[in-house]
């Protein structure tokens, strides 16, 4: 009969991965390290995880940073919503100093590029959806292509945060959904008092 995998471990080492990211970035990050902070050994993480960018991924995936689900009933109050979460993630150490050397490290490796997005940024983009598709009900927005919509939305923020040629402010995440919902919003049967444009 299997041994019953310890999730306490599990856990230990998640939040230990976490929380060295934080410390000593992506680059420093260690298998030694990781045991030591979680109080494991490293055949133990190997057992759990094959690679030490599989366990990257599966403590950003743990963590949830920058995930929220919102609904106000205000497209734009929703937007903006999810916009300052994600500007705050990507300000997060465990996510400004990791994705862009994971990227590069998964570029090699489409399986784990692709469970990459599915756990990490899938969530983000699943919730954002919900909020257009209330807001296409209530009439707020055209029937448009949300993938599209959403890469216009998020892109300024990740793309200031990868890099860092300008600030990304504490306004930032308005000033983001005010463009967009300028040239996709239909204001005239929105319920938001948030004038667009």
């Amino acid at each position: 009969m299997a041994r019953r995998r310890d999730e306490r471990i599990d856990h230990a080492v998640l939040a230990a991965v976490s929380e060295l990211l934080r410390e000593v970035g992506y680059s420093a990050l260690t298998m030694e390290a990781v045991a030591a902070r979680a109080g494991t050994t490293k055949p133990a993480i190997r057992r759990r995880w094959k690679s030490q960018q599989h366990l990257v991924v599966a403590a950003m995936a743990h963590e949830r940073v920058g995930v929220v689900e919102i609904d106000t009933g205000c497209l734009h109050c929703d937007i903006v919503g999810h916009l300052e979460a994600l500007r705050v993630g990507m300000a997060d150490p465990a996510l400004s100093r990791v994705i862009p050397a994971l990227l590069a490290d998964l570029a090699n490796d489409r399986q784990l590029h692709e469970e990459f997005l599915a756990i990490f940024w899938e969530p983000r983009r699943d919730a954002c959806v919900v909020s257009l598709r209330r807001a296409q009900e209530r009439g707020e927005i055209a029937q448009l292509d949300i993938d599209l919509l959403l890469d216009l939305f998020a892109a300024p923020i990740v793309f200031r945060a990868l890099f860092r040629h300008a600030e990304l402010g504490p306004d930032f995440a308005e000033l983001v959904t005010r463009a967009v919902l300028a040239g996709v919003g239909d204001t005239r049967r929105s319920s938001c008092t948030h004038p667009v444009g």
